[in-house]
């Protein structure tokens, strides 16, 4: 069954060393912003202050609903030791309804 009630959203951003991705996910799950965080090593290319960069980077992926954004993103951009931090939020089409209800209890 779907749960058609809310809208679930992965939000994403990076970190350089592990230490500020693993302090960050402490912060934002004691905020109660997010129900759970996976975090996956990463090789990043991209072009910042016109330079081609590359580099080791963490990912994380972040799970809550779509009425939380705006805080989770103060949050990210309140916390996140990049001047530029990447935000990129996606909308998830299925979450369980056994899954939903236990995120509404973590956010």
């Amino acid at each position: 069954m779907i749960n058609e009630m809310k809208q679930y959203i992965e939000i994403t951003t990076t970190f350089k060393n592990r230490e500020d991705a693993e302090c960050f996910v402490k912060g934002i799950l004691d905020a109660k912003l997010v129900a759970c965080v996976q975090m996956s090593e990463i090789m990043s290319w991209y072009s910042f202050e016109e330079k081609n960069c590359s580099h080791k980077e963490y990912r994380l992926a972040m799970t809550t609903c779509s009425s939380l954004f705006e805080k989770c993103e103060e949050f990210i951009k309140k916390h996140h030791p990049y001047k530029l931090p990447q935000i990129v939020a996606k909308k998830i089409e299925y979450i369980s309804v056994e899954y939903s209800d236990w995120a509404d209890g973590q956010i």
